[in-house]
């Protein structure tokens, strides 16, 4: 299973979903992006947790796959060698988790979405770009504008900084820090059980949106009253 470094992933988070949306994961044939365009290499997740995985058409290997949480699935092959994966990103036509303790990303593409359209890292990278970031450039896309009646100028922000959090009260969550055209920094927060975006109010606790954009506005309404 080849992994590499790819930028966008930490770009396009707010976009995906969870990896415990299990019907769009199981029974699919999932291709391991290896940029060996000769050798297609197929995953499998059965729904009853195992896991089979085909070369060319051949099996090769299979074992045992395990969602330990929303964030994080365990796989186990017959070699008796384990992975554990954290969750990247997550639509009907791409996986991509990061292995354990690194930057690096393995990709699965959806054979039954793209029949051979998808072969290279490079075909991934663009296909995400066109689709995540081109088309929502003007309202959510890295350092766009928010349409607000605000200046414009003063609202406009990018994401500075992504990780993966855990807490014994809030669960498990993506922390995203923001930097806003006037200087303030904030933070903003994507609970990975329940989907939805907060940030902090140190009167009230968390607040919740729905969508990203949302939560990174409020937030600054909020950081201006100090």
């Amino acid at each position: 299973m080849k992994t590499y470094l790819a930028d966008i992933i930490p770009r396009i988070q707010r976009y995906s979903k969870r990896l415990d949306q299990l019907t769009m994961l199981t029974n699919q044939h999932w291709i391991s992006i290896n940029d060996i365009t000769d050798t297609k290499t197929v995953y499998i997740f059965d729904s009853n947790g195992e896991l089979d995985v085909f070369e060319n058409g051949l099996g090769i290997d299979s074992g045992t796959w395990r969602l330990l949480d929303s964030n994080s699935l365990k796989l186990r092959l017959s070699n008796n060698q384990t992975l554990l994966l954290k969750h990247g990103f997550f639509d009907e036509n791409v996986i991509a988790l990061k292995l354990d303790s690194t930057d690096r990303y393995a990709f699965f593409v959806n054979e039954n979405k793209h029949h051979g359209e998808l072969n290279t890292i490079k075909d991934i990278i663009n296909f995400l770009e066109e689709k995540y970031l081109k088309e929502n450039r003007q309202s959510s896309g890295i350092g766009a504008n928010q349409r607000s009646s605000l200046n414009e100028k003063k609202y406009g922000y990018k994401i500075t900084g992504q990780k993966d959090k855990f807490d014994i009260i809030w669960g498990n969550n993506i922390e995203y820090k923001i930097l806003y055209n006037d200087g303030r920094n904030g933070e903003v927060y994507k609970g990975l059980n329940s989907g939805k975006y907060f940030y902090m109010d140190f009167t009230f606790g968390k607040v919740y949106f729905d969508s990203f954009d949302d939560a990174v506005y409020k937030n600054y309404l909020y950081l201006k009253r100090f």
